[in-house]
């Protein structure tokens, strides 16, 4: 990466003199009137600046073999009095704090899974289902309860002498702890008191204590709510456990959580160097809110300005500008032939992994540009990138003043007016089966570009305005690949993705061109770090591995209105999810690790857009025609012709029989052969008007109708008869 040196410490540069410092409150953001405030933005990670905190506690470290070679012990505490009143409680605290936890320590792991399912360990548990290693942060619940996938650990008695405890596997100091309920649509469970205590080697254990007595922190009071408990003083060690107090009345033992914890340097420690990821790429890895992600965009625009443009496609509900940033050597026009792509991000507010993605690959296809990297040089100056890093920043504030830990699984989720954009665009594909049924196809409904219904474009209508937005946009834009980034899953989801058969929620629901779309789903899971590795473990209830990594997104689960299925059927343009973690709001410390994991993939992705074929199709007089119909045999789906006439065809190698067809001329076919090279076919199309046509063109040019003969001899008949007369 030295090749990125001098560009990477321009961008440092700019980022540092350009980029403006946080919004104190973390509430919803106007929109800023004026975008060219300047402010100084720092580099340095949020939780590495941090006050100054007590000094910590340790527990004694065990005796034994190699105990001596640890180094100077620290300070021993006092033996603890017994304590002679009843323990004492922390302070109540408010169940959701409108502001994410002051800076210190980030999370082991448990939700991300960088703590292994062997680093959980537990009392007792009601089943394997419940066990220890269910036991994590927002980790969801299988459709049908008492499955393999359940909720959260459940002790399998309720009693003061359950536990749940987390092997760091180094010295670590533990500084908070974040509890949950059970995730269960019937069961109500949860731990409303539990006592935390550390180890060093998990047989000798200390109690955080309140003054003379055990310190009890007060837990949950429902079960989806994160509720954060600091230590008062940092503590130690390499094992920390909970131990619960009380629960729910007419529930049982049952948690989810995450540990705040800032390992302990230890280079000899062999866990922590299998687990360590590290990125060489000099990127702004932090959180951005929406005027902090404007400037950002504003620093690269400013960076490269021969190959960026920023623009905004509406607005959301609460006012504030989608922006998205066109990066291309010709930004502002469409070339012709050069196909156009899209990523979009954060159509689920709170899932911040995909945006905060795409704010770094912007930075990085800039500096990788200006270092002259030939590969990323190629797909700039060959391909027209558009990235909308947040299609609903309404939502993203609300998840933002939660926080990455104290979010939850759906706060920020839905647009300011309770709308999940996911499934808000026009059921397209209902009208087309039920066509096909009635074998209206294609006189009364095409294949493709079918028609918006008419409601769906109605004032009234149950529709974002930040929907709507998107569908301009797209209708606006030949794009001909697109990905759109979520969160809380590992797997490419592609269409259909709505089931045929009715009264199903599941079924394996193909397109005409289900072998394209299983090779764009397998490019960005085979690249990613994690998405095809058997060995990793499932982020919630569902293993994708036998697809490696990708899967039909009607046999997942049944969704009306996706944008995916709405892409293909109303534009040509051919749309997957991808599911890019299992976290939803990862910490900031994470977003290098989450980087390196999708950074391959995102570029691999964007270079499909060259696969298949390309051309030009016109008249005789060498003009594009545009809106001719492009039809490939054997495959059910038509494309068609953009303004000038040029079009992309996504297809698998291999030789296809081509017609391209237009109104007023005659059809003309060709058989186009793709490659296994990466770089689109080119299969060029002249159409010829139909005599037809010509007539009809000959005699507009005139001024003239052209002539109805039966009017004519109607007419001839009626002069002859009066001639006789």
């Amino acid at each position: 990466m030295a090749r990125r040196g001098a560009a990477a410490l321009v961008l440092a540069l700019a980022l540092l003199a350009v980029a403006p410092a946080r919004v104190g409150a973390r509430g919803a953001a106007v929109e800023d009137p004026n975008d060219d405030i300047q402010e100084t933005w720092s580099l340095e990670p949020s939780y590495a600046r941090r006050e100054p905190e007590p000094e910590p506690f340790s527990p004694p470290l065990p005796a034994g073999p190699g105990a001596g070679e640890r180094g100077p012990r620290p300070p021993q505490p006092r033996p603890p009095k017994k304590a002679t009143t009843k323990p004492k409680k922390a302070p109540k605290r408010e169940k959701l704090a409108p502001q994410t936890p002051r800076p210190g320590c980030p999370p082991l792991g448990l939700e991300t899974l960088k703590i292994t399912d062997f680093q959980l360990h537990a009392s007792t548990s009601k089943r394997y289902g419940l066990g220890a290693h269910r036991g994590r942060l927002n980790i969801q619940a299988g459709i049908n309860e008492n499955d393999f996938y359940d909720g959260a650990w459940c002790a399998g008695r309720n009693d003061l002498h359950q536990w749940i405890e987390v092997d760091a596997r180094r010295l670590t100091k533990f500084t908070g702890v974040i509890t949950q309920g059970r995730n269960s649509l019937w069961l109500s469970d949860w731990v409303t008191s539990y006592k935390v205590m550390v180890s060093n080697d998990s047989h000798t254990w200390v109690t955080v204590k309140n003054g003379s007595g055990d310190m009890i922190f007060e837990g949950n009071s429902e079960k989806e709510i994160p509720v954060l408990n600091e230590l008062p003083v940092p503590m130690v060690a390499r094992y920390i456990r909970i131990n619960p107090q009380s629960w729910f009345d007419n529930g049982s033992i049952c948690m989810r959580m995450e540990i705040l914890g800032c390992p302990l340097p230890d280079p000899n420690n062999y866990y922590h160097r299998r687990n360590e990821m590290t990125t060489t790429d000099d990127l702004d890895f932090k959180h951005h809110n929406h005027k902090e992600m404007r400037q950002l965009m504003k620093v690269v625009n400013e960076m490269c300005p021969n190959i960026t443009r920023i623009y905004n496609i509406g607005k959301s509900h609460q006012g504030l500008k989608l922006y998205a940033v066109e990066i291309s050597d010709h930004p502002g026009e469409h070339e012709v032939g050069e196909p156009e792509f899209h990523y979009i991000a954060g159509a689920h507010g709170n899932e911040v992994l995909g945006r905060e993605l795409m704010l770094l690959l912007m930075q990085f296809l800039c500096q990788e540009y200006l270092a002259g990297n030939l590969r990323i040089v190629r797909l700039v100056e060959e391909t027209r990138i558009h990235i909308l890093p947040s299609l609903n920043p309404d939502g993203y504030e609300k998840a933002y003043e939660g926080g990455s830990e104290l979010g939850g699984w759906s706060l920020g989720r839905w647009t300011h007016d309770g709308i999940d954009i996911n499934n808000n665009f026009p059921d397209l594909n209902t009208l087309l089966w039920e066509a096909e049924d009635r074998q209206n196809i294609p006189r009364k409904v095409p294949n493709h570009y079918i028609a918006i219904p008419e409601w769906f474009l109605s004032e009234n209508a149950t529709v974002a305005v930040e929907t709507r937005a998107v569908i301009a946009w797209m209708e606006k834009i030949p794009f001909v690949l697109g990905g759109n980034l979520q969160g809380g899953e590992l797997v490419v989801a592609y269409p259909y993705d709505m089931v045929r058969s009715l009264w199903k929620t599941q079924e394996h629901t193909p397109t005409p061109d289900d072998h394209v779309f299983r090779w764009l789903a397998y490019s960005y899971a085979s690249t990613h770090r994690l998405m095809t590795d058997a060995r990793r473990r499932v982020c919630h209830t569902e293993d994708f591995q036998k697809e490696d990594g990708t899967v039909n997104g009607a046999s997942w689960h049944t969704v009306a209105g996706s944008l995916n299925d709405f892409s293909y059927l109303h534009t040509n343009c051919f749309e997957l999810s991808i599911y890019v973690g299992c976290d939803k709001y990862p910490h900031e410390s994470e977003l290098p690790e989450e980087w390196e994991n999708n950074r391959e993939s995102l570029i691999v992705f964007m270079e499909q857009v060259h696969r298949g074929i390309k051309g030009l199709v016109r008249d005789s007089h060498g003009k594009g025609i545009p809106n001719a119909v492009i039809s490939v045999e054997g495959v059910n789906h038509d494309i068609r012709t953009a303004s000038d006439g040029d079009y992309w065809r996504l297809l698998n190698p291999g030789e296809y029989v081509v017609t391209a067809k237009a109104e007023g001329f005659t059809s003309s076919t060709k058989n186009c052969m793709v490659g296994y090279d990466m770089g689109a076919t080119q299969c060029d199309f002249t159409l010829s008007k139909t005599n037809l046509a010509r007539i009809r063109e000959i005699m507009e040019k005139f001024r003239k109708q052209p002539v109805s003969l039966p009017a004519r001899r109607l007419k001839l008949q009626g002069r002859k008869r009066r001639q006789r007369g």
